[in-house]
């Protein structure tokens, strides 16, 4: 049922009428902040109860695991959590990350949690901070340590319906939420299958048969700069104007989205000149200063900014082969860098990381039955994009 009136939101569950009404925070469920049992005592940690911070909410609506966790002793040191409460982050970067409880458990002092008082709902909650996370986020200013203290936070306004109503919503988008949770699993599982099958084929433990059933020839070991030219990248100049806003890719480092096997689109574009060196299309783009590791492939005519050693792969490599190569070395890569605040390798040394080379046609074999995987994970990737736009869109029309 749609409406325009005032305090009544636009899509609505018939049955239900009236205006809702507002209430701050702090009239709709007790509002605790978390707090740290002594990091000194050594008998506090590695139990099995869970302690929430930031970094356990990563998009996942229930938190059922978390990186440091408590004993029974350190438990009882801290301010007890609910089951179900609503966790939310209101201190540091990632203020506006929100997620529920799963059992009873303790958070840091960078979440407050809200359990609802008796006329309420908790999942109700969940979903109205949901959409308001990034408004909440936007209040606390441009500062050092981004921070909303507890009381502004209780005093936060929204308008609510009666607790029927919040229940029929609350389980309407929980359905969608699970509906996320189960997409966001898959792909999980399917990330996890390319780890384990990128191991064994790039140890040997797995390989391919030839249209006879015969195995191929015996991989030989090289340089990554016997299997394609090095370019180390260089930004254009920046107060030449007329080196700008063409049709080349400028890819730097913040241009390179994990998970993103090709580069399609970068923040600028340069002309194309003869001041510049231009990297054909298929090129690998590896980032090799400061977030060692960021790779894509590009999809177009670039240049890259000089973080970035590029390998132009030669015509007798399979350039997916390279790429997939390099994404499971990168783990040993980032080893080999001391710990520094600006790791950095060079050219040359980039060009000295061994490589295995198997005969054209298995690499083509091994680069193809990659791509299908990544292809699946691309496809289950969209449908968690295509479901979250659905909800976003949910929240607009259901909430005042």
């Amino acid at each position: 049922m749609m409406s325009n009136q005032n305090n009544i939101p636009q899509l609505r569950f018939s049955g239900f009428e009236g205006e809702w009404k507002q209430k701050r925070l702090g009239e709709i469920a007790k509002i605790t902040t978390g707090s740290t049992p002594s990091t000194l005592i050594e008998e506090y940690y590695n139990g099995e109860k869970l302690f929430v911070s930031p970094a356990d909410i990563q998009g996942n609506r229930y938190v059922f695991n978390t990186k440091t966790t408590l004993t029974e002793s350190g438990f009882s040191k801290g301010r007890k959590i609910v089951k179900g409460s609503v966790l939310f982050v209101c201190i540091g970067s990632t203020i506006g990350k929100i997620a529920q409880a799963s059992e009873e458990c303790l958070t840091n002092q960078q979440i407050n949690a809200l359990n609802a008082n008796k006329e309420y709902e908790n999942d109700f909650i969940y979903e109205l901070l949901d959409k308001n996370g990034t408004k909440i986020k936007l209040l606390a200013g441009v500062q050092a340590v981004p921070q909303i203290n507890k009381t502004d936070f209780s005093n936060f306004k929204y308008f609510l319906p009666t607790l029927p109503e919040q229940q029929k919503i609350a389980s309407f988008l929980s359905a969608v939420d699970e509906k996320i949770q189960q997409l966001s699993r898959k792909k999980e599982l399917l990330e996890q299958y390319k780890k384990g099958v990128m191991q064994r084929l790039f140890s040997g433990k797995l390989r391919f048969k030839d249209e006879n059933g015969e195995d191929y020839p015996d991989w030989e070991e090289k340089k990554l700069g016997d299997v394609g030219k090095i370019v180390t990248g260089k930004t254009p100049s920046t107060t030449d104007s007329n080196l700008w806003n063409g049709d080349i890719q400028f890819i730097t480092p913040t241009d390179i989205k994990d998970g993103i096997k090709y580069q399609t689109s970068t923040e600028r574009y340069v002309a194309n000149n003869d001041k510049i060196k231009i990297l054909p299309r298929n090129s690998i783009i590896y980032t090799c200063i400061a977030s060692i590791g960021k790779m894509c492939i590009s999809k177009f005519p670039s240049i890259t900014n000089q973080q970035i050693n590029s390998l132009v792969v030669d015509e007798d490599n399979n350039f997916e082969y390279v790429y997939y190569w390099l994404l499971y070395l990168t783990p040993y890569i980032k080893t080999t860098q001391a710990n520094t605040t600006l790791p950095i390798i060079n050219k040359t040394d980039f060009s000295k990381f061994s490589i295995s080379v198997p005969s054209a046609e298995e690499q083509q074999k091994i680069a193809n039955f990659l791509s299908s995987i990544d292809t699946k994970i691309e496809n289950v990737n969209g449908e968690i994009v295509k479901t979250q736009l659905f909800k976003k869109g949910l929240l607009q029309q259901m909430f005042v």
